[in-house]
This record gives C-alpha cells, sequence and structure tokens, in this order.
C-alpha cells in the first residue's frame, strides 16, 4: 500500500480504467470517514516527524481541526473531478494549494511522508474495505494530486529571483491602523536577490513563538506590493493565536525575521480592462488596499469600486492609504457598510449602516469581483452577488488559512 505508483506519460488519461469504477464506488465512504482519517493521519505523522510542526505545519490550525478539513476536502474535490471531466485537472483549485505551500516552502520529498502517513489511517479507518484494489486506487488519486502539485511548485520556484525558501528582512518601520491592526514595513537585511510581489498576494512570516517552536502564518502584502526591495504586512491582533501576538507585542523597529518570497494565485491581472470590484470585511481589506495602491501608482483609468464592510470608520485598516489611493483613480469609488457609520462619510467614501447589501448598488457590466474577508461574509457576498446576477466565473476569493469553502 505504501508504494508511489509510476508518474504517467504526458497525454496519458488522467485517471486510469483500472481505478475509475473503484473511486466512483468507494468515494462516498472515503469522504463520509475523512472527518475521521485526517487527525488520525495527522497524529501519526507529527509522531514520527515532529519537525513538520517546526516551522511548517500550524499548530494552530491543527489544534481548530481547519488543516483536516481543508486536505480532506482537497483529495475528494480532486477525486470527483477526475471523475467528472476525466481528460482535465481541476487547475484553479490545485494552482491556490501550490501557491500556499510555496509560501510555506514544501518541497517534494514531503509528499512521500504525508502519503504513508495517510494511507495509514484510511487503513486504520476502514479496515478491511482497503482492499489492494481500493489501496492502489486511491494511491493512483494521491499521486496524480501530487505530482501536478509538484509539477506547478517546481514552475513557481523557478520564478523567483532567489533558490531560498526564507531570507532575513529587517523591521523598518511598524505603524498601528485600525482598533487592532499593525503594519510592519521591511528592508532586506542582506544582499539576497528578491522578487517582486504582485498586489493581491502574500507573503510567509517565519518566526518563533513563545515555546521557541517556529511558526509560519501567511500575510497579505498591504502595499507597495510589486517593489522587490520593500515588504509592506497589515497584521491584525489574534489574541489567540501564536504568531501575530509575537509579531505586533514583540517584534520592533531594527528588528530581522524570516520571509519568504511572495506569491498568490488571487492577483491583479495586469491585463484587464474591465471594471474591477473589491469587496471586503474587516482585515480582508489588506489585498484591496495593494491593488488600489499600484492602480493608483499606474494612473489607472480602470474603473475600480471598493465594497467595505467594518464595525466602525475607526475600525477599517488602512483607511488612509485607501481613501488616498481612491482619490487618486479617475474612476475609483469607494462604499463602507458599517455597524455604528460616522457623522459624515469620510472622503472617498458613501457609507451605510449595516451588513453589505447590493438592493441600491448599481453593479457594473462585466466586472471581474474579488471577496476578502471571514469565510461567512464571502459566502455570504457572492450569494448575493449571484442573486444581482453576476455570474459565479467573475468571482474570485482570497481565504485566510486553510481553504474551509473548498472542504466544503
Amino acid at each position: 500500500m505504501h508504494r508511489k505508483i509510476q508518474r504517467r506519460p504526458e497525454g496519458a488519461p488522467v485517471l486510469s480504467e483500472k481505478s475509475r469504477p473503484v473511486i466512483e464506488a468507494t468515494a462516498a465512504v472515503v469522504a463520509e470517514h475523512m472527518p475521521e482519517i485526517t487527525p488520525k493521519f495527522y497524529a501519526h505523522m507529527f509522531e514520527a516527524h515532529p519537525e513538520l510542526l517546526d516551522g511548517v505545519f500550524s499548530r494552530a490550525n491543527q489544534r481548530s481541526g481547519e488543516q483536516a478539513q481543508a486536505l480532506a476536502g482537497s483529495i475528494v474535490k480532486f477525486a470527483v473531478h477526475l471523475l467528472e471531466h476525466p481528460d482535465t485537472l481541476p487547475e484553479a483549485v490545485l494552482a491556490r494549494i501550490a501557491h500556499k505551500h510555496t509560501a510555506l516552502g514544501i518541497v517534494p520529498e514531503q509528499y512521500q511522508i504525508v502519503y504513508e502517513n495517510l494511507f495509514w489511517a484510511i487503513a486504520d479507518v476502514l479496515g478491511e474495505a482497503v482492499t489492494p484494489e481500493v489501496a492502489e486506487a486511491w494511491t493512483e488519486v494521491y499521486w496524480l494530486m501530487a505530482d501536478a502539485l509538484i509539477k506547478i511548485e517546481e514552475g513557481l520556484y523557478a520564478q523567483q529571483a532567489n533558490t531560498k525558501m526564507w531570507t532575513d528582512w529587517k523591521v523598518v518601520a511598524k505603524e498601528p491602523t485600525g482598533n487592532a491592526a499593525v503594519t510592519f514595513r521591511f528592508a532586506p537585511a542582506d544582499d539576497t536577490p528578491q522578487t517582486p510581489g504582485r498586489p493581491g498576494g502574500y507573503l510567509s512570516v517565519r518566526l518563533k513563538v513563545e515555546d521557541g517552536l517556529r511558526q509560519c502564518r501567511q500575510y497579505s502584502l498591504s502595499d507597495h506590493a510589486e517593489s522587490a526591495d520593500e515588504r509592506v504586512i497589515t497584521v491584525k491582533l489574534d489574541e489567540g493565536g501564536e504568531v501575530s501576538p509575537v509579531l505586533i507585542q514583540n517584534v520592533e523597529v531594527g528588528d530581522v525575521i524570516e520571509l519568504s518570497n511572495p506569491y498568490g494565485d488571487i492577483t491583479l491581472r495586469d491585463d484587464a480592462e474591465t471594471p474591477l470590484v473589491l469587496a471586503t470585511a474587516g482585515i480582508g481589506i489588506t489585498p484591496a488596499a495593494a491593488i488600489l495602491d499600484t492602480l493608483a501608482s499606474r494612473g489607472s483609468q480602470r474603473e475600480v469600486h471598493l465594497f467595505h464592510g467594518d464595525a466602525s470608520w475607526d475600525s477599517v485598516a488602512l483607511r488612509e492609504q485607501v481613501a488616498e489611493s481612491l482619490q487618486a483613480l479617475e474612476n475609483g469609488t469607494g462604499r463602507l457598510w458599517l455597524g455604528v457609520p460616522p457623522q459624515e462619510s469620510p472622503a472617498a467614501f458613501t457609507t451605510t449602516e449595516g451588513l453589505m447589501e447590493f438592493d441600491d448598488v448599481e453593479l457594473p457590466a462585466d466586472a471581474s469581483y474579488l471577496l476578502c474577508g471571514p469565510l461567512a461574509f464571502m459566502q455570504a457576498t457572492r450569494s448575493k452577488l449571484i442573486d444581482a446576477g453576476v455570474p459565479a466565473t467573475s468571482i474570485r476569493y482570497e481565504i485566510f488559512g486553510p481553504d474551509l469553502w473548498l472542504a466544503a
């Protein structure tokens, strides 16, 4: 069962005809038991490879179960796609996972570790139901997915200006914004060649937490995203978290920490001229702020609308930066939905009390939509946009942490 299948030659069918009926017969059973399989898998893997908790896997996501849900959802979704679309791969799903992986420095050898421990857990949970035929079929599914991800990740790594997973950056500024967020500005701490980022993209921060173990978190680039010699992120305090309290409370100007190269698949499309709608909530405004900054610095004539929901005007992170970008855009508008609206609408914005709705909003035709914020907000907003006539294919989203939307 712990044997890696041979990679298939280019042009060959994605899923073999031998495995197809086995996957069709067992997909529902595997999906049903994934909530039990994945916790066993992670516990078994970390017992055998505790080093993976030092700077690779998030302990917080393990405790919450979010990483397990995301893994289960991605494998089952991949298998179902192979059944429903036998000659293609789910490129969008794979790209999203690959960008997350490269921002954590995942390497091909780690896929074998995951395979061995995941299939141990499958056999442990399903028992005699895992016949040699079932094991071989799901092995094929796993390695089809793994090989596709490895290929994408190799391409992403090759695009970087350096061959390092992590480089040192010095904190040159630390600026509070909103009620519970801080913007960090970094400059390179050495002469390692650095890769420009992309507006809408993100990077990983890796640092030691209270018990000395290293933990990683991914944060959107929030300003000057296309720079190669500056990194800017905005971090919201999660009082129950491990990384944001260390960043906000302990890291000061002059300190040096490790940052990954920039990644992200939900970024500004340079060739697009159609209207752009950025619908965000809370700290989800960070990638939108970088996109607006980039468009403003280019003198873009593109029609751009920022829709943002928050508790109050004072709660809005990066509000001055966003307002300045909107005012610099000839065809840029901003609208806020606030729990407590200000007496007067801030410059560059109109304000509405309550939750984000589109009943009285004239949505531009043929626009691209980018959502970012809490998962429940994005799910509700996507439904409202579709009800308003926006094609589902025009809506993209960026989610912080494991993709539980995909898992669903």
